[in-house]
């Protein structure tokens, strides 16, 4: 069985799901059921006996793009672990551009964080390279970039503190650093963060970093591991945006893509492209009376 649930435009529901599932029977992939979940916002469920996943996205995202969106073998539970990237996914910022731009180097460092985010360039050798730009800089400048700069994405606190509520474990895993990962996770309520760390000597950046890498590798051993300690049964959420999120999205049990770069959204189980953070609430079936404001 394989269940897809969508939030699109009203008007695009009404009038494209007739066009949807004819073109999913095309395929040979015949709708079992379609409903409209209206306790959760006007969520539109469908069922099929059968079929492709990627395919099922595909066809839905032609008809109701823009939309948010998961595809799931199994009927959709609220997970019992939830691994987040950071930045561009709880944050609106990359943190390594916006310190860079203290430097006068946040153009330069801009491109470089887009290409390793797009996979086109080794993460670990294109972190490093940006970490070697901002030696020299004030420890204080940290501090002033997160009250100046950084900002929760719409939602993000509401996800936390609602899946938190159900039980769930809520962990942020960045290739971002953990001067800024740990105010943020405190601030939207993470239980544990996991992320890498800047060298400062006298005061000041060194353009280096301290001990391993957080990269996509250990993104999703993260994930292995806290699901490993919860069981076989234990049902997995994570958000990501880049490339160095496919391996953790991949490996859990829901992978959803936030506003994401290509690969990551091709990976990805789904997509948030149209609302918000707590449009994952409302793919879940948690419905918005039961939200945890935050």
């Amino acid at each position: 069985m394989l269940i897809a649930r969508l939030i699109a435009d009203p008007a695009a529901l009404e009038t494209r799901l007739d066009a949807a599932i004819l073109a999913l029977e095309a395929a040979g992939m015949p709708v079992a059921m379609a409903r409209m979940l209206d306790f959760c916002g006007d969520v539109l469920e469908i069922g099929l006996p059968d079929g492709d996943a990627g395919q099922f996205r595909r066809i839905l995202d032609t008809h109701f793009s823009p939309s948010d969106l998961v595809v799931s073998t199994a009927d959709l539970r609220v997970p019992h672990v939830f691994v987040s990237d950071m930045d561009s996914t709880m944050i609106d910022q990359e943190c390594i551009d916006e310190l860079a731009d203290f430097a006068g180097l946040k153009a330069h460092v801009s491109e470089i964080t887009e290409r390793a985010m797009r996979g086109e360039l080794d993460f670990a050798t294109a972190l490093k390279e940006r970490v070697k730009l901002l030696g020299g800089l004030d420890e204080g400048t940290i501090r002033q970039c997160l009250d100046e700069r950084i900002t929760a994405v719409a939602g993000a606190r509401t996800l936390v503190a609602t899946l938190k509520s159900r039980g769930c474990r809520t962990v942020m895993v960045t290739g971002g650093f953990h001067h800024f990962a740990d105010p943020v996770a405190e601030m939207l309520g993470f239980d544990l963060v996991v992320a890498n760390r800047l060298a400062i000597a006298d005061g000041k950046l060194t353009g280096a970093l301290v001990g391993p890498i957080t990269d996509s590798s250990v993104k999703k051993r993260v994930l292995c591991d806290e699901m490993a300690a919860l069981g076989d049964a234990a049902v997995s959420l994570a958000t990501g945006d880049g490339a160095n999120d496919i391996p953790m999205l991949e490996a859990a049990s829901y992978g959803l893509a936030y506003r994401a770069k290509p690969k990551a959204r091709e990976a990805a189980d789904g997509w948030i492209d149209r609302g918000n953070l707590t449009s994952v609430l409302s793919l879940l079936g948690i419905p918005e009376n039961e939200w945890v404001a935050a």
